[in-house]
């Protein structure tokens, strides 16, 4: 069983349009269904929110070879503190996640002191050093919308659940910078950095958490420095008082606890947590200077977060529920292929996608000829939109139905 402190509150049975909360994984799906003519599943993007016409809802099938992380629940200490967003339980009507289940990758520094009076250093290729307090950055705080967040670690050994959206209010950085602080000429890029000093030491991590952005991507990107989330302040946990969030970028470039922004040109040397995250973030190799790193751009992507069973007239059918993320410019060009031997099929969009900012959701039916194991796997149809990390079958999850 999967390890989740939540029951599954999203099965949904068409025939009366009512949501049942707390059906039975056990149960056989023999009821009322069971008697009727077989029915074609629907198609469309009613297949989202409404299942199978006249058809039982039985269980969620659970996703093989992955976990164990638990869900939901916070774990560990400043540099291995992780909570794990449960996917699974989500519906299509899911646009923000709750603060209290949005994925953490590092916890509270034990050693930052909470009642300080929260200072952010302005220094490097400047005119004159300065600090900004909260109350300096207050005039040009206000909501920034609806953004997601995906960890570069995120992985099947904790269900994909590094990924989590919210809706933000900030300071947008690139107009703070511009009002507040006087560059020289030569300066061309900001480091951010946040505190991260831990008293455990981790083998996983290396404190320092800083990148270093061109003027450029701060300003396309819309980068912000959030104050609240999800019309509350910013939990300890996700950064308070102050956290980085760049639209579109992995989270890994945005930077809890933010107390410093320091102006450096282009032979600035990448920072020892731009080096840890190379890899993740698709770098050529592990550059030495910043200006060698690409935008730790997040590619147009999906992937399953949850497979139901369903009994319709005797048969058993699959209700497919996954979300597409990523990516520059919103397509809903998304196949879906639910095993090697299978052909890819569009999947059936929930909503139109106008956006790259959050998630979108998308389901599909399935009616396997047999029983068996099945490699789900998604493609973008549209040779124009990066997805590397799709096409590598990184997100590729696998069922038995």
């Amino acid at each position: 069983m999967r390890p989740t402190r939540r029951a599954f509150l999203g099965a949904f049975v068409s025939a009366g349009g009512a949501l049942l909360l707390g059906c039975s994984p056990d149960d056989d799906g023999n009821g009322a269904g069971g008697a009727r003519a077989p029915l074609p599943p629907p198609s469309g993007a009613s297949l989202c929110t409404s299942g199978f016409a006249g058809g039982t809802f039985v269980r969620v099938v659970p996703f093989e070879n992955e976990g164990p992380a638990m869900l939901d629940v916070p774990t560990g200490a400043g540099l291995d503190g992780r909570l794990y967003d449960d996917l699974a339980s989500l519906s299509p009507d899911t646009q923000t996640t709750p603060t209290s289940r949005f994925y953490i990758r590092t916890r509270y520094p034990d050693r930052l002191d909470p009642k300080q009076t929260w200072r952010v250093r302005v220094g490097g290729l400047v005119a004159a050093p300065l600090e900004l307090t909260l109350d300096d950055m207050a005039p040009f705080v206000g909501p920034r919308g609806v953004y997601l967040l995906e960890c570069s670690g995120n992985g099947g050994g904790a269900f994909f659940g590094m990924l989590s959206t919210a809706s933000w209010d900030g300071a947008p950085l690139a107009a703070l910078l511009e009002a507040k602080a006087k560059r020289l000429p030569a300066a061309t890029r900001v480091l951010v950095s946040g505190f991260d000093d831990h008293s455990q030491p981790s083998a996983r991590s290396t404190a320092g958490a800083s990148w270093i952005f061109t003027l450029a991507e701060l300003a396309d990107t819309g980068a912000f420095l959030a104050t609240r989330m999800n019309g509350e302040a910013l939990p300890p946990d996700h950064g308070a008082p102050l956290r980085l969030v760049v639209p579109g970028f992995y989270g890994c470039t945005c930077i809890k606890w933010v107390n410093e922004l320091t102006f450096v040109d282009d032979s600035a040397p990448a920072t020892s947590h731009m080096q840890e995250f190379a890899s993740r973030t698709m770098q050529n190799g592990m550059p030495s200077l910043a200006r060698d790193y690409v935008p730790a751009e997040i590619d147009q992507t999906a992937m399953p977060v949850r497979v139901e069973e369903w009994n319709v007239g005797g048969r058993r059918i699959y209700r497919v529920l996954g979300v597409a993320w990523g990516g520059k410019r919103p397509t809903d060009a998304l196949s879906i292929r639910m095993n090697a031997d299978l052909p890819f099929e569009r999947v059936a969009i929930c909503a139109p996608i106008t956006t790259n900012a959050t998630w979108s959701w998308w389901s599909h039916a399935f009616e396997p000829a047999a029983p068996g194991a099945h490699a789900m796997r998604l493609r973008v149809d549209d040779p124009a939109i990066r997805t590397r990390r799709l096409d590598s079958g990184f997100y590729e999850r696998v069922v038995v139905l």
